[in-house]
């Protein structure tokens, strides 16, 4: 017999495909999907932290210049946020994804060909330098893409358990990762690692552009999935409200003005800052830290610091977790979502206390402790979630975005002048630390977490 076809109703409209049951509900396998393009995604915006101290032998850059190239990412990743998440409100997260997969990737894989001919050390940073810009313009859309699925796909007593599963895809990425990444370089030299990336990168690309589509419209969605979903809160019509100039907000003044003037959202800014700059420390500076301050040998610091990755992997897990059984359970969702942020950046603040010991055991110890802490208190994406206006949710993703990672920016650079002025990492350690308090403050500015709500009456009077 053939299989039926029903037609949707509401916002959606249209025609469903022919479903195909399924022992998993499809937002899981979506998740899936989402955390293991994260995984690679930091990956790659983390590879040069492990190959660093190779190719700086190699190519004879400098501890500053190292420092800048590390920040180069953030440059640009800043910078694509707003124009990112724009075309994302406009153009929807499988079309956008595909396109910022496929080009991170290949600029990924071009850094294997720098320096493959005699180049000089200017020459080659500048390249690099470049690379990273491009990296960071390319990757910009991907974690608004992230929040923007799990608003689509997830019902809110479920999303913040979606949004920890793919933030904490950053530390599954080193767990994983960092040791592939060493033995790679240690063995095959520090090009081949990027290649590994570069090939990972596009199947993915493929393989998304070829599964992915609207809640409405997917062909593993059963009307009953669909139903779980529209009556629980996930806002299936997401994407196609993308193709109906109606139901767009126009992103003017007052509406900008509006977004801006929300206290919560203010709140997640100064957080996201702080939790981001613990992240960068993470994938920059910490290998060359293992390497140089604690005198790890290469081969040694990719399991090394896979040790606070996994950490940090079921912090981000419980926090999300933890978050929503506190909402089945009656409390509200500032408490829901403030318990394991707040508890988790004061476990993070132990990161200074690495200054105070010169035992490389006990350093790994108190990072493993101070990474589970980030992880549990990293809630940011959820948050978001929360308080976005349906129409302009990926402009508020990427705003928030933009805001954390300018941490990205700064920590690289302060950390590498600061190794060089002072020819140890204890100064560098304590300014780090320093930001899981600065955390702690975010979530008091935060105040009470609620959606932004816009009258569309009133903006097509």
């Amino acid at each position: 017999m053939p299989k039926s076809r029903s037609r949707g109703d509401g916002a959606g409209g249209g025609e469903h495909r022919d479903r195909t049951p399924s022992h998993s509900p499809p937002r899981y396998l979506v998740l899936s999907l989402i955390f293991i393009i994260t995984a690679i995604n930091y990956a790659d915006r983390s590879s040069l932290s492990i190959t660093g101290s190779s190719i700086s032998a190699e190519l004879r850059f400098s501890t500053v210049q190292l420092g800048y190239i590390f920040s180069a990412f953030s440059w640009a990743y800043v910078l694509g946020q707003l124009p990112g998440g724009v075309l994302l409100d406009r153009f929807g997260a499988r079309r956008i994804y595909a396109l910022s997969l496929a080009l991170w990737t290949v600029v990924t894989a071009a850094i294997s060909l720098v320096g493959l001919i005699t180049t000089p050390v200017l020459v080659a940073v500048t390249i690099v330098f470049a690379l990273r810009l491009l990296l960071g313009v390319f990757e910009s859309p991907a974690f608004p893409v992230n929040a923007r699925v799990a608003n689509t796909w997830f019902p809110t007593a479920e999303r913040g358990r979606a949004t920890a599963v793919f933030n904490s895809a950053q530390y599954f990425a080193t767990a994983l990762f960092a040791p592939v990444m060493g033995w790679i370089t240690h063995e095959l030299g520090w090009r081949w690692v990027f290649v590994m990336l570069g090939v990972l990168g596009l199947t993915l690309a493929v393989g998304w552009s070829r599964w992915m589509d609207s809640p409405r419209h997917h062909r593993r969605v059963t009307p009953a999935e669909l139903d779980t979903m529209t009556t629980g809160g996930a806002l299936v019509d997401l994407d196609e409200a993308c193709t109906r100039a109606e139901q767009r907000v126009p992103l003017d003044r007052r509406t900008i003005a509006k977004i801006f003037s929300t206290r919560p959202l203010w709140g997640v800014y100064i957080s996201r800052y702080a939790v981001n700059a613990l992240t960068y420390f993470f994938i920059t500076w910490f290998p060359v830290y293992l390497v140089e301050g604690r005198g790890l040998a290469l081969l040694e610091v990719g399991f090394v610091a896979a040790l606070p990755a996994l950490c940090g992997f079921a912090g981000g897990l419980a926090g999300g977790f933890v978050s929503d059984a506190l909402l089945r359970r009656g409390a509200s969702l500032t408490a829901a979502r403030k318990i394991p942020s707040v508890t988790g950046m004061a476990l993070a603040t132990s990161f200074a206390l690495c200054s105070l010991t010169d035992s490389s055991a006990l350093i790994v110890a108190i990072m493993t402790l101070a990474f589970f802490g980030k992880g549990l208190g990293a809630l940011g994406w959820a948050i978001t979630t929360d308080i976005a206006p349906p129409q302009a949710t990926s402009f508020v993703g990427s705003t928030m975005n933009a805001f954390g990672n300018a941490a990205g920016i700064v920590t690289p650079i302060v950390i590498g002048y600061t190794v060089q002025a002072t020819g140890s990492f204890d100064t560098a350690l304590w300014f780090v630390a320093a930001h899981g308090v600065l955390a702690l403050i975010g979530f008091a500015v935060m105040g009470k977490i609620k959606r932004i709500e816009f009258d569309t009456r009133e903006k097509t009077a």
